[in-house]
């Protein structure tokens, strides 16, 4: 994940910078605050830590400019604690407020949930997936591998989906029954297992071997 500060104290940048990357995110920093969109637009960022104080521009205007191209989750970081600040930054298009000075761990938390409401948000709204050359094509309920295709029925395309919203990772056998559940399909553990033996099939009908990978006490994964 990648996270644009724009933050105008040095020693507040460098402790960013460091907090962040020690997280795990990649960071770049504002090079100047004269022209901050077309330094986003450029490095396309998952998310902007944006200060409401700096020189010569103001924080809740540069948002304004990013949300003319960019949907991008932007988060103020800022000394201002004026609750009418807040509710300006809200409205220029902010995804959340933070006032300094900031504890990391709640920074770190408050990042996280903003990262995964807009990310959960943009990966529901897709209808392809492509992951080791294997497609997944939710319009046309059907995978496909370098050019051979199978239908896949209701349950089989959902058990399909939620494992390409989370590829390398385990998804537990709950978390499927409730992922099926919220979309109104009755599904049971051993419903669960018969499905994915039929995914494999047809995953193997298409030239696709060993997929789908299981282990005990924790789920699947592809």
């Amino acid at each position: 994940m990648r996270i644009f500060v724009v933050e105008d104290e040095e020693l507040i940048r460098r402790e960013l910078k460091v907090l962040l990357e020690n997280a795990s995110y990649q960071v770049v920093l504002a090079e100047s605050f004269e022209k901050v969109p077309e330094q986003v637009y450029a490095f396309q960022p998952d998310l902007v830590l944006l200060d409401v104080n700096l020189p010569g521009v103001s924080g809740f205007d540069i948002c304004t400019r990013i949300r003319e191209k960019q949907d991008v989750p932007i988060i103020f970081l800022t000394s201002r604690t004026d609750s009418m600040d807040e509710l300006t930054g809200i409205l220029r298009g902010g995804d959340d407020y933070i006032t300094k000075p900031y504890q990391a761990p709640l920074l770190l938390a408050r990042i996280a949930a903003v990262l995964k409401r807009s990310g959960g948000s943009r990966e529901l709204e897709r209808t392809r997936f492509l992951y080791h050359g294997v497609e997944l094509d939710l319009s046309k309920c059907c995978i496909a591998y370098e050019g051979r295709r199978e239908d896949l029925s209701k349950n089989e395309m959902k058990i399909l989906h939620l494992l390409f919203l989370h590829p390398g990772e385990f998804v537990d056998r709950m978390d499927f029954i409730e992922y099926l559940w919220e979309n109104q399909i009755f599904i049971d553990d051993n419903t669960l297992s018969v499905n994915v033996a039929r995914i494999r099939e047809k995953l193997k009908f298409i030239g696709v071997d060993d997929f789908i990978e299981t282990k005990r006490g924790m789920g699947y994964r592809i």
